[in-house]
């Protein structure tokens, strides 16, 4: 890819990685439409280590905290220790179902699920989805105040989003809403679960570049990995300010809007 096809990947990574409209549903438009040659490994690894250091950058008042009461938990044998110590066991055992899933069915997944279609179905369904638990269920509760069932009904629908066009952050905060979180909480719990999602992904990622003795374009690299650091930092944290003003509706469109877009350019023959 050229430098410029990299800038725009990468801002287009960082902006949806944590908004609920699909990731993957925008990074297909660019190749399938104007003929770009496929992302690479090298560029995954760059924007997913991008995303990493913006999520825990916004956070890490609050991962410190985490870390802190969840180590003393430990030595404790007290996994409610504390309420941040309670969020820490919630984040990571939020992480298992998503692990679990990928290692089983990751090749299925990308042998079978990765096509236009797929990602347009997503997009609009897991849109409506995400409509409808806004609108109805949506409630007061805060992310201190996870239950092992929210936590593990959280945790499968993030499995969920290794179908391409889900959106992660989309379908943990859908489920957040039906559960009864406020939007608030049900977005910064879903950020939160990103984390070790990110380094999990990232890490296979990184096994895979290194196994395959490439060239590494080193400055295209690091360019890629501080525009999606930049860009995912802004959205997290306007994202959450808006939250207290917005519903998710306007998310909501956008997906139906993208969904209908997606499916228009592959009955035309535009994208396959």
């Amino acid at each position: 890819m050229e430098l410029v096809q990299w800038i725009i990947l990468a801002l287009l990574q960082g902006l949806t990685e944590f908004l609920p409209i699909s990731s993957s549903a925008h990074l297909i438009l660019p190749s399938q439409v104007f003929g770009w040659p496929d992302q690479g490994i090298v560029f995954d690894v760059a924007v997913h280590l991008g995303s990493l250091i913006a999520v825990v950058s916004y956070f890490r008042k609050e991962l410190l905290i985490m870390s802190k009461d969840w180590l003393q938990s430990v030595k404790l044998r007290q996994p409610a220790f504390s309420a941040e110590s309670k969020l820490a066991w919630a984040v990571l055992l939020g992480t298992i179902p998503v692990g679990l899933i990928g290692l089983l069915l990751n090749q299925f997944i990308s042998a079978n699920l990765r096509s236009a279609w797929v990602i347009a179905i997503t997009t609009v369904v897991f849109g409506l989805l995400l409509g409808k638990a806004d609108s109805c269920c949506s409630g007061q509760r805060n992310e201190h105040q996870l239950t092992f069932k929210d936590v593990l009904i959280i945790g499968a629908a993030q499995a969920l989003a290794l179908v391409p066009g889900t959106s992660r952050s989309g379908i943990t905060i859908t489920a957040a809403l039906f559960l009864g979180f406020s939007r608030q909480a049900a977005a910064r719990y879903s950020f939160l679960l990103s984390i070790p999602v990110i380094v999990l992904a990232s890490g296979f990622e990184l096994e895979q570049m290194l196994a395959a003795d490439m060239t590494i374009h080193w400055g295209y690299l690091i360019l890629a990995t501080a525009v999606s650091c930049v860009s995912a930092y802004a959205c997290i944290s306007i994202f959450l300010k808006l939250m207290d003003r917005i519903s998710m509706r306007p998310f909501v469109i956008y997906r139906l809007l993208l969904g209908a877009a997606l499916v228009g350019l592959l009955l035309s023959g535009v994208i396959r």
